[in-house]
């Protein structure tokens, strides 16, 4: 199981101070949450990819390289990596050149964005999102595995005779995960290519999110890549906490009703009520997500949502140290357990880098190393007559003082066995 955090790298006035970040003091205040991340015993970063204000994140690899030279054991990741208006070809040399610079520590997850304006200004129709979607990532799937390509599609020029490089590490291709907030096609496409798929999971009621989850299962096992249960989940989410839940409250209050996402909007009570967004006590926030099996069945990523709405930097590495010092270390005791009493512990293939939290075992780094796929988990050497197809589904509507952590534990809803 693997814990991380994703940012949505958000310049945003602090509603509190009055006072808005430059774009360079932004920038270098992620870069510090990110290398945190690490030294609180995180395991993966992640950033998305904006071309628009108020975000910063235009080259996510840049970033990402840099943090790659300054972490020994993260795992650098995107959330997410435009795959309808990036072209194909760059994304693959692009990331593949990461690939190299982090020695096989990394991984991205492509989706289609949430920017509208975002297609005109690279030259693409929105109308044809899915389908650039579609097309675009067969195209990297077939660069990354292929040395000499042809292809002649509908959204970019032919390639004759053409190498992308520089060539995956070891040849093997960088792990994929395929994102997204409430489209079915792209569950559907994740599972065709026995990728892993993430669900958002921050905005909206976690029926939306069973829905599309459990069709990549589903689809995961029709095109032969394993039973359901082995099927590569991701979740994101997003907390706020303090050692007294009144405290976080009160604390984090401004900043959700400024927020530039979902500010403005519901009231802080009814957004917690409907999606994970989860502000209160440490423990209430391991009894919230050590639940989320109970949901969404095993998955084996978990990304948090820490650093945005103009949250300070003091404050953001403040939840950091919370997170990895007694969230993080319950929740993955919690997994061990579930699994133990399953009879699953290492029976499951995991992404790139996932830490095994068995007793007295040390997290195996190997897999993080040269994108290897994780045990159990089988290259896909060919794609099953007729194509990629889509079934008739309704869419959904150093830690930094001493101060020893009290001890906290899984709450029986985390531990009661799955109907």
């Amino acid at each position: 199981m693997q814990f991380g955090i994703m940012s949505v790298s958000d310049i945003t006035r602090d509603p509190t101070t009055g006072v808005t970040p430059s774009e360079q003091e932004r920038i270098k205040a992620t870069l510090a949450i990110a290398k945190h991340s690490e030294e609180v015993g995180l395991d993966v970063f992640a950033i998305g990819e904006h071309h628009n204000p108020p975000f910063w994140s235009s080259s996510p690899t840049t970033f990402l390289a840099a943090l790659a030279a300054q972490t020994e054991r993260l795992i650098v990741s995107t959330s997410t990596t435009l795959i309808t208006t990036n072209d194909p070809v760059r994304i693959a040399e692009e990331y593949a050149m990461l690939q190299h610079v982090s020695d096989g520590r990394m991984d991205l997850m492509l989706g289609r964005g949430n920017t509208g304006p975002v297609y005109p200004w690279f030259g693409k129709d929105i109308r044809q999102g899915l389908p650039l979607a579609i097309e675009n990532y067969a195209l990297l799937h077939k660069l990354w595995r292929e040395d000499v390509v042809d292809w002649d599609g509908k959204f970019r020029t032919p390639l004759q005779g053409f190498t992308s490089t520089p060539r995956p590490l070891d040849g093997v291709a960088p792990f994929v995960w395929h994102g997204s907030i409430r489209t079915p096609e792209i569950a559907e496409q994740a599972a065709y290519y026995g990728d892993g798929f993430f669900a958002n999971n921050i905005f909206w009621p976690k029926e939306h999110y069973q829905r599309l989850i459990e069709l990549y299962r589903q689809r995961y096992a029709h095109y032969g890549h394993g039973t359901p249960e082995q099927a590569i989940v991701g979740l994101g989410g997003q907390v706020f906490m303090s050692a007294k839940s009144q405290d976080a409250v009160d604390q984090f209050r401004p900043y959700f009703d400024n927020a530039p996402v979902y500010g403005h909007g519901p009231s802080m009570e009814d957004f917690t009520e409907m999606t994970p967004l989860t502000v209160g006590s440490p423990q209430q926030v391991i009894d919230r997500y050590a639940a989320m099996r109970e949901h969404y069945g095993d998955y084996q990523r978990q990304l948090f949502l820490i650093d945005h709405a103009g949250l300070p930097l003091k404050t953001v590495l403040e939840q950091l140290d919370i997170l990895g010092s007694e969230v993080v270390p319950v929740l993955r005791g919690c997994s061990d357990s579930r699994r133990a009493s399953e009879g699953r512990v290492r029976r499951r293939p995991h992404p790139p880098g996932a830490a095994r939290c068995e007793p007295g075992r040390q997290p195996d780094r190997r897999l993080s190393v040269r994108g290897h796929p994780g045990p159990g988990r089988r290259r896909l050497r060919s794609q099953p007559e007729g194509g990629l197809t889509w079934p008739r589904v309704a869419s959904p509507s150093s830690r930094r003082g001493s101060r020893t952590p009290p001890r906290r534990g899984c709450s029986q809803i985390a531990s009661r066995p799955r109907q």
